[in-house]
């Protein structure tokens, strides 16, 4: 097995896929993802156009979908909600459809669809996605950071290399580009002050201008829920059974 970390989805190659990515955005996609399905959530179905999210989901009774929409950190207008996890509670999302669409998270996973496996990671789910390639031991692994508008993100690349660590420890011939060690090296320094990171991070800074203190904390949990989102068919995500 092979790990190579991508800052962002712009840096990954145009002339292959791997045999499985593993698509981060922290604050919030996949955090919010990961959430949604371990409260219930049918599926999450991920759309990087706000239209199309709108078009899609009007094929659903109201009662069985929920919109999240978010740009720049705000809900978008004619949403549901934003990108926030702790608004996916059980009694908000059981049995419903998420149609989510975010200003990086959902463009990340549009550009890894068609890997043969596609699965989401973040803080709070890290163990589930270490478990999976320790297991399932793919050939080559993306661990693609989702970043902020095309620029690099601390907190997707500490997530990548809190994912990377182990399987470095291991056997350090893992590493397939320098941006793991890196990332292994991030993670290190920071992992047993992952809140302060987040708030130092550029949108770490712009969810405290939203006061959304809460948010980066729940975010900033590691191994939190054991669940494990996998790409079922392009843009469609479900619990990995």
């Amino acid at each position: 097995m092979k790990l190579f970390v991508y800052h962002t989805p712009e840096l990954t190659p145009t002339d292959h896929n791997p045999d499985c990515a593993v698509v981060i955005d922290v604050l919030r996609a996949t955090t919010t993802i990961a959430t949604a399905l371990n409260a219930g959530a049918e599926a999450v179905q991920a759309f990087s156009d706000i239209n199309q999210l709108m078009t899609v989901s009007e094929a659903w009774a109201a009662d069985r979908r929920i919109r999240a929409g978010e740009r720049g950190g705000k809900q978008v207008e004619g949403c549901d909600m934003g990108n926030s996890p702790l608004l996916c509670t059980p009694e908000q999302v059981q049995g419903k459809r998420l149609f989510i669409s975010t200003t990086n998270g959902t463009r990340t996973l549009q550009r890894v669809e068609n890997a043969p496996v596609v699965l989401t990671g973040a803080q709070v789910n890290r163990q589930a996605v270490v478990d999976y390639l320790s297991q399932h031991q793919p050939e080559t692994v993306w661990l693609v950071g989702s970043g902020w508008e095309g620029a690099y993100s601390l907190e997707d690349t500490v997530c990548a290399g809190a994912i990377a660590l182990p399987f470095y420890e291991q056997n350090p011939a893992i590493v397939g580009n320098d941006e793991v060690l890196g990332a292994v090296s991030l993670y290190r320094q920071w992992q047993d002050q992952l809140v302060e990171l987040f708030c130092q991070a550029s949108h770490g800074q712009r969810l405290l201008r939203l006061d959304l203190l809460d948010d980066i904390k729940y975010c900033a949990q590691t191994d939190l829920l054991n669940v494990l989102p996998l790409q079922v068919e392009k843009g469609l995500l479900t619990l990995k059974s």
